[in-house]
């Protein structure tokens, strides 16, 4: 296979999905992660109408560590490495005050958003060492304030867990690990923790995804 492999996960929709829908239409061949299967397949037909390259659809929840071990070692026997992983998975809780935390949605929210980077960069890191262009990339966002506590704290666990990385790998020349961090755009996630907002001001996903893609040159 001599397009590019993109890993893409937590891609259902919002930035992963639109990220994976133009690398596809860029030819790379993308395998999206995400729990819901009716929107990986919309994702999928999306693609398919713009003459994409392809998508290999993950169906799978990232929190089930076996299930990506095997994804990853399935991605090992099949291509041999991997181009890119771009880490959009993340579980965003209600608005809350800090002292009113549910305790299960801070124990999803860790294990998506802090749990699941941890567990993966080990399964992904030789994938991306076996390319010439191997990439990881951490979706970032430092603006989240009050209301947003268990969110906040996971973005920047990620953050210092993606740092650590760049900095362990700059010199080895093996592999490049980004941070980008795109402007606010219309998710839904976004619509329901600001109703009312005027959406016309917002960045669209495929703009940032855009953008993305050609900071990877």
């Amino acid at each position: 296979m001599t397009r590019k492999l993109a890993l893409i996960t937590g891609a259902s929709r919002g930035f992963g999905a639109a990220l994976a829908e133009e690398l596809a239409a860029q030819d790379w061949h993308v395998i999206p992660v995400a729990r819901t299967t009716g929107a990986l397949e919309e994702l999928d037909d999306r693609i398919k109408a713009r003459g994409g390259a392809g998508a290999t659809l993950a169906p799978m929840d990232v929190t089930d560590i076996d299930a990506m071990r095997h994804l990853c070692r399935s991605i090992h026997d099949r291509w041999g490495g991997l181009d890119l992983w771009v880490n959009c998975a993340i579980h965003v809780p209600p608005m809350t005050p800090a002292d009113h935390l549910d305790p299960k949605d801070w124990s999803k929210t860790v294990a998506t958003g802090i749990t699941v980077p941890g567990q993966l960069i080990p399964f992904v890191s030789p994938l991306l060492q076996a390319t010439e262009t191997g990439t990881a990339v951490h979706l970032d966002d430092p603006n989240a304030g009050k209301f947003l506590g268990a969110y906040a704290a996971a973005k920047a666990a990620q953050r210092a867990l993606f740092g650590a990385w760049a900095q362990e790998t700059a010199n080895l020349g093996t592999l490049r690990v980004l941070r980008f961090t795109p402007a606010p755009m219309p998710t839904a996630t976004r619509a329901r923790f600001y109703p009312g907002e005027d959406r016309t001001a917002l960045t669209p996903c495929r703009d940032e995804a855009l953008r993305l893609i050609e900071t990877l040159g």
